[in-house]
């Protein structure tokens, strides 16, 4: 048994070292197998490398003409459009305020409510502006009455005028006839002076010829060369022409006193003739001058009319403007008004946004105003409907930069200049049509694109 176990045991190791050998066999083959597999997959990753490598060149440069062919559109469509963010709508603010002083007594609107232009917003106490009414159609009517009295005064004045120009011309004639009469007066009275010095001188000569006569007679008669009755009557011849001398010469004093008479009457004619001429003279020009005042007193009486006509109608409009109402259709914005506020004209107590007149003002740079027209549409994007689009184009472009129009300016000439670049406001309008329920507000962000290749009507 012992020698068994040793045959099995010998037997035993030989199959051990069979197994061995066959195992080392095996794993010499699969080593065989492995390198000729290694070999041949390093000749696989050779092959496969190079394909790679080719594939991997005509991948890049496939995309490289995809990307050209791509960026041909993607260029053509940016290089005829120019956008921007700096942009917001824009509309007008239209501020409310009274127009004359007052108590608010009662609001009629409130704040974002929309009313139509004309709508009653606020209404004022109109007591005050009531009775002011009541006093100018007062003075209206004084004021026509006085009219009416001065067109009255106007003919009434001519006439009593013409009156006393008529009776003063009559005077003058009176005067001047009467200065006539005396003229005559006059002359008759000088003839009949003259014709009485013309007696008298007679009278004298006969009286020196009868004296004379009566101192022949007298030598005569002492001779009794003539008789005495002959003496005596050459004596009463010589009384006689004595006599006729004195009341020759009376005649001359009266016909003298006649004519200084007749030379008073004529100065007291022609004083009258010169009073009537100046009271002639006088009521011509008082004439044209009551006839003047009186026509200037209806002249200021009309202006008077006029002038309560312009005060009443100021009233009444002081009346009316104790409503406030909208001047435009819009939103009411920043109400402050209250019953019972004391207001003045000019004090702002709410403001009106008319949403149907709004416009985009674009801030672009002045790089981007190239190609950039007047007319030229637009395509708006509003950030508050996700990027909703409107339609628009170009109306206008500023005529300075907005850095020109702010507070302070900037100096080029002083300090050190740094280049910045400007911008232009753009000012885009909407088509029509665009905005019907009025979506847009004043102060929204918005990104404009404007279309170069697009309609043009003015160069910039």
């Amino acid at each position: 048994m012992a020698q068994t176990a040793a045959e099995d045991r010998s037997g035993a190791g030989q199959v051990r070292n069979r197994v061995d050998q066959e195992e080392q066999t095996q794993l010499g083959n699969r080593q065989a197998l492995r390198d000729a597999d290694e070999e041949e997959g390093a000749e696989r990753r050779r092959g496969a490398s190079s394909r790679r490598k080719r594939a991997v060149r005509l991948i890049v440069l496939a995309l490289i003409v995809v990307a050209i062919i791509a960026a041909i559109p993607i260029y053509a469509y940016y290089s005829v459009r120019e956008t921007t963010d700096d942009a917001q709508v824009d509309g007008h603010i239209v501020p409310i305020s009274p127009r004359i002083s007052g108590t608010i007594l009662s609001v009629l609107v409130n704040d974002n409510q929309p009313v139509k232009a004309g709508q009653e917003l606020v209404e004022l106490d109109p007591a005050d502006y009531q009775v002011a009414v009541e006093q100018a159609e007062a003075a209206l009517a004084s004021a026509e009455a006085n009219v009416a009295e001065s067109s009255q005064n106007v003919p009434i004045t001519t006439i009593n005028t013409t009156t006393q120009v008529r009776t003063t011309s009559s005077d003058v004639q009176q005067a001047l006839a009467g200065l006539r009469a005396a003229e005559q007066a006059v002359n008759a009275a000088r003839a009949r002076l003259n014709a009485s010095r013309a007696q008298a001188a007679q009278a004298e000569a006969n009286a020196v010829k009868a004296q004379k006569d009566l101192v022949r007679y007298r030598e005569l008669v002492e001779k009794d060369e003539i008789s005495k009755q002959d003496y005596d009557t050459a004596v009463a011849a010589a009384q006689a022409t004595t006599a006729q001398v004195d009341t020759a010469k009376a005649e001359v004093m009266v016909a003298q006193r006649a004519l200084d008479q007749a030379m008073a009457q004529v100065d007291q004619a022609r004083a009258a003739l010169a009073a009537a001429e100046v009271r002639n003279r006088q009521s011509q020009q008082v004439r044209s001058r009551q006839e003047q005042v009186s026509e200037a007193r209806y002249k200021q009486a009309l202006a008077m009319v006029k002038q309560r006509q312009a005060e009443l109608a100021q009233a009444k409009l002081n009346l009316s403007y104790t409503v406030i109402r909208a001047p435009v259709e819009g939103i009411v914005s920043r109400k402050n008004a209250e019953p019972g506020m004391q207001v003045s004209p000019g004090q702002q107590i709410m403001a009106l946004v008319p949403l149907s007149d709004i416009w985009i003002t674009a801030n672009f740079k002045e790089t981007q105003l190239k190609k950039m027209r007047v007319g030229q549409k637009v395509e708006i994007s509003v950030d508050t409907y996700g990027g909703r689009k409107y339609r628009g184009h170009i109306d206008s472009i500023a005529a300075a930069s907005g850095a020109r129009f702010s507070l302070l300016p900037p100096e080029n000439a002083t300090g050190n200049y740094v280049k910045v670049v400007q911008r232009i406001p753009v000012k885009i309008v909407l088509e029509p049509g665009e905005d019907p329920e009025h979506n847009l507000r004043p102060g929204m962000s918005v990104e404009p694109t404007v279309l170069l290749n697009s309609g043009t009507n003015n160069a910039l």
